[in-house]
């Protein structure tokens, strides 16, 4: 009896290692590495800015693109035309209402690299650099997830309390963000058809 259930053991451990691979839970790194599939996304935004200062929040909308890995585009149309062009690690900022043309390049301003990594990192699947700037912690599962990032840095937390990145699949949905001031934004991002 023994030899026999020895056998039928040996020949079943294939399966049990296979499904025991297939199990895994899921977790950040997946999450990450199904965002870096898509190397070009295009979207519209609106965007909410709730500020302590006013009664009503300040609307926005527009496009946004990415190019994978470090190509990101905000362009605002409405209420009036800016955009902030992120090329390699550096931020161009066009606001031509109030004829300001800035452009940063971003390890030389530590608060501001790290907010833009929190979306830039996101969507290139770059947990590496997410994990520089930012604590994840994630809830949810492939299908509709919720990454929470709170900021390492004290200078930076000193500006910004946490990121929330909504998504499902490999797209992200929305991003929040709140300021340790009070004041927070949400935008909704809705990809367009390809």
């Amino acid at each position: 009896m023994m030899p026999r259930t020895l056998i039928f053991l040996l020949l079943c451990l294939p399966l049990l290692c296979r499904a025991e691979a297939t199990t895994t839970t899921w977790g950040p790194t997946q999450l990450m590495q199904d965002l870096a599939q898509v190397k070009i996304a295009k979207a519209t935004f609106t965007e909410r800015k709730f500020l302590s200062v006013l009664n009503r929040p300040l609307e926005s909308s527009g496009t946004l693109l990415f190019q994978s890995p470090g190509h990101l585009e905000k362009h605002t149309l409405k209420p009036k035309a800016e955009s902030l062009v992120l090329d390699q690690g550096v931020l161009t900022i066009d606001i031509p209402a109030r004829n300001v043309k800035r452009t940063l390049v971003l390890q030389e301003y530590p608060a501001v690299w790290a907010f833009v990594e929190s979306i830039r990192s996101t969507l290139a699947g770059d947990l590496p650099t997410l994990e520089r700037f930012y604590k994840i912690v994630l809830d949810g599962d492939a299908a509709r997830w919720k990454l929470r990032l709170l900021p390492l840095d004290s200078g930076t937390r000193a500006v910004m309390r946490e990121i929330r990145i909504s998504g499902r699949g490999d797209r992200v949905d929305s991003i929040e963000t709140f300021e340790s001031n009070g004041d927070h934004a949400s935008m909704d991002v809705l990809e367009d058809a390809p």
